[in-house]
């Protein structure tokens, strides 16, 4: 009697999809802000966390609904000095006639209104010209002053540039500018830098130290101590930079962030 062979195959279960709401909390001060509360199978521990998109709490699978309540009772001043340190939306909005400065590399630089026959946001000696017509929109100011920082920062990179290439391996393929919630910057396989756009609100420095990051990655694609070193011998004063991100990185994004949105 011929042997008949049965193949099984097993298909690995999907993950299951995060599970989300939102909840109130109350801080000390009386201010009442939403919680997004998220259920992650991937998670290990709860977490708490808080961005330019507001706050999150983080909740593995088997964590129950009174371990989270009770973690963000325990983490209530923790939360508070956190926002307290983001932007204020409504003092930064971009508002017709009515901004009177604008962020760009470390200061508020002057900003006045003019009508014009388009809308562009220009530079004049020290101060800024935003010239607009009387049928432009939110969207249009927007655009205009985003297509600003982007010619701004391009104009930065194209200064520095120059100063590594012959020390590296390769140029980049193309320097890309993008507004990243998270990352400064990013090395795609393809050679590709993108940069976070709001850098260009820092002062040079800090912008200039993020470019050198990722051009060294294409001598190094991790962050080993050999990585670090060719850093180091480009940018001696990257560790100053690093902290300037730590203290100022999250009101800078969501300054950028309040501006064009």
């Amino acid at each position: 009697m011929p042997f008949r062979f049965r193949l099984r195959t097993s298909v690995a279960p999907s993950p299951r999809a995060q599970q989300r709401d939102r909840v109130p909390l109350r801080l000390d001060d009386g201010r009442d802000v939403e919680v997004l509360r998220v259920r992650d199978p991937r998670a290990h521990r709860i977490k708490l966390s808080v961005s330019e998109r507001g706050v999150r709490l983080t909740l593995p699978e088997r964590a129950s609904l009174v371990a989270g309540d009770r973690f963000l009772a325990e983490h209530r001043g923790w939360l508070h000095a956190q926002l307290t340190r983001l932007v204020d939306i409504d003092d930064i909005a971009l508002r017709r006639d009515d901004t009177a400065t604008l962020p760009l590399r470390g200061a508020a630089v002057p900003l006045r209104w003019e009508r014009g026959r388009f809308t562009a946001l220009q530079r004049d000696d020290d101060a800024l010209v935003f010239m607009t017509t009387a049928r432009a929109g939110d969207a249009a100011l927007r655009r205009a002053l985003r297509d600003f920082y982007e010619a701004e920062a391009r104009a930065d990179i194209g200064r520095w540039m120059p100063r590594y290439l012959p020390s590296l391996p390769r140029a980049p393929r193309r320097v890309q500018l993008k507004v990243m919630s998270s990352q400064w910057g990013s090395l795609a396989p393809d050679g590709t830098v993108a940069l976070d756009l709001s850098l260009v609100l820092a002062p040079p420095p800090a912008f200039e130290y993020v470019l050198v990051h990722e051009l060294c990655h294409l001598i190094h694609h991790d962050h080993s101590p050999a990585y670090w070193r060719e850093v180091d011998a480009r940018f001696p004063e990257w560790r100053d930079q690093r902290d300037y991100f730590k203290d100022e990185g999250r009101r800078l994004k969501a300054t950028l962030q309040a501006l064009l949105r």
